[in-house]
């Protein structure tokens, strides 16, 4: 595995923002950034063996501050939404900044993701670190994050997420890439193949937050236990296609258990013949069809991206859990360890 770093640029104060290059003997490489400890760049082959870049970015590093969507960074301290910005913990309430309609999202406008995370090669990858202080964005006690990537030579980028607080706190954390799997700037990913090992989902209030329990899939646009073209029924009335202009839910992924890796997700381009399969040990997958990519900041392929240009498969806890006490914990307490882990392996089917 051939590793390189460069600067990539510095901030307004004068921070520096690293890009590093992981490659594997075949030539298929990855780029990561410094900035929200992000994946920049996810270059595989096609069916014909021809080298594309899949993955949704920018081609300036200042385009990853503040950018609507979010692109392939590790947003926090709370991934996706906390309902009216507001949380109990250990019977102190807790407010955050409201940033999404009524709610909190993503940690906050100064979430992770537009945080500088300092960074390192280390044992054949690259570790991002990044100390989010007490009271961050509303969030009480000070937490110690870790994101480290690996790639492999059979094209997999493996991801583990780890954190640590010195005071009970609530996280979840993940990875906001967005894939295209015909090549960032292709046209939209309508056209992609998804299956989710997922038999029922999170159903929502209009603005996204889940109502409580999980409803079975079958009968509904939600249905990818078997595998089906994404904007087969995208457009259908039904309340969580409406509320979204598009997916932007959470399914519940089928035998979820604490610390084992299961499998969430396959997406396949016809196209050009690659495939996606992710795997976590997650308990939830959010699937978001781009569905507000528009006006987004100049991207790799020249242009701004527009609506439904990629899709995003974010392995996590379940939005609005710190207000849910039947939904797996979000808590995170001293002496803890927080670890998870997902799995993006590229191929093609012939």
């Amino acid at each position: 595995m051939e590793a390189t770093r460069e600067l990539w640029g510095k901030t307004a104060c004068g921070k520096e923002i690293y890009l590093y290059t992981l490659k594997n003997a075949s030539g298929a490489y990855v780029q990561l950034s410094s900035v929200g400890a992000g994946i920049v760049s996810v270059v595989v082959p096609d069916k014909d063996g021809a080298l594309a870049d899949v993955a949704l970015g920018y081609p300036d590093p200042m385009s990853y501050f503040g950018d609507g969507p979010c692109a392939g960074k590790v947003p926090g301290r709370y991934a996706n939404r906390i309902a009216l910005g507001k949380f109990t913990l250990d019977g102190v309430e807790y407010t955050l900044p409201v940033n999404n309609g009524p709610n909190h999202l993503h940690g906050g406008p100064e979430g992770f993701q537009n945080k500088v995370w300092e960074s390192r090669e280390h044992e054949g990858g690259v570790e991002f670190l990044y100390y989010s202080e007490d009271g961050e964005m509303g969030y009480p006690g000070a937490v110690k994050a870790v994101a480290r990537y690996e790639w492999t030579e059979e094209n997999e980028l493996r991801l583990t997420l780890t954190a640590e607080a010195d005071a009970p706190t609530v996280i979840n954390l993940t990875n906001h890439a967005y894939f295209n799997l015909n090549g960032e700037g292709n046209g939209d990913i309508l056209g992609h193949v998804l299956r989710l090992n997922a038999s029922e989902y999170l159903p929502t209030s209009d603005s996204l937050i889940p109502a409580g329990a999980s409803e079975p899939v079958a009968g509904t646009p939600m249905d990818f236990v078997n595998e089906k073209v994404i904007g087969a029924e995208i457009k259908e009335d039904f309340p969580a296609l409406v509320y979204g202009k598009g997916y932007d839910n959470c399914w519940v992924i089928d035998g979820y258990e604490p610390g084992q890796i299961q499998e969430a997700a396959e997406l396949y381009a016809p196209e050009s013949g690659r495939t996606l399969s992710v795997y976590t040990t997650q308990p939830g997958v959010q699937v978001y069809t781009g569905n507000w990519l528009a006006g987004s900041p100049v991207a790799k392929c020249g242009r701004s991206y527009e609506d439904y240009d990629g899709v995003a498969i974010e392995c996590q806890n379940f939005p609005d859990a710190p207000n849910k006490e039947d939904y797996p914990s979000a808590v995170l307490r001293p002496g803890e360890i927080y670890g998870q882990a997902i799995i993006f392996a590229f191929g093609v089917r012939k």
